[in-house]
C-alpha cells in the first residue's frame, strides 16, 4: 500500500487548501479500512486531525479544527480529501496522511495506522 499527500502550499490566515491523498495498491476487499489525516508541527507531536472510513464514510474530528476541516473520500479514483477552510496560522504544519487497516471510531493516534504517505507542507502567514 502507497499513500502520496499533495496539495500543501502557502496560504494567507483566513484562506483554503485542500489536500489529497491518493492510496495505491488497496485490496478490493477494504473491510474496515480506514484514513486519517496528522498534522506535526516543528518541536511539537504528530498531532490527530481527521479520519474518515472507508466503507460508509463516518468522519470525526479533532477539536481545532472541528468546522473548518472537512475530510472526504472519492472511492472510485482512491483519494481522499482534506478540504481547509479559515485557515490559522496554528494551522501551520506538515500533515500526513495515513491507513488503518482495522478502522473504528476511535481510530485517533498514529500507532494505530499501518501506512503513511511522505507528508505535505502547509503554511499559514498572518
Amino acid at each position: 500500500v502507497q499513500l502520496q499527500a499533495s496539495g500543501g502550499g502557502l496560504v494567507q490566515a483566513g484562506g483554503s487548501l485542500r489536500l489529497s491523498c491518493t492510496v495505491s495498491g488497496r485490496p478490493r476487499t477494504l473491510g474496515t479500512w480506514g484514513v486519517g489525516w496528522f498534522r506535526q508541527a516543528p518541536g511539537l507531536v504528530r498531532e490527530f486531525i481527521a479520519t474518515i472510513a472507508w466503507n460508509g464514510g463516518n468522519t470525526y474530528y479533532a477539536d481545532p479544527v472541528k468546522g473548518r476541516f472537512t475530510v472526504s473520500r472519492d472511492e472510485a479514483k482512491n483519494i481522499v480529501s482534506l478540504q481547509m477552510n479559515n485557515l490559522k496560522p496554528e494551522d501551520t504544519a506538515v500533515y500526513y496522511c495515513a491507513v488503518d487497516r482495522t478502522w473504528t471510531y476511535l481510530s485517533r493516534r498514529p500507532g494505530q495506522y499501518d501506512f503513511w504517505g511522505q507528508g505535505t507542507q502547509v503554511t499559514v502567514s498572518s
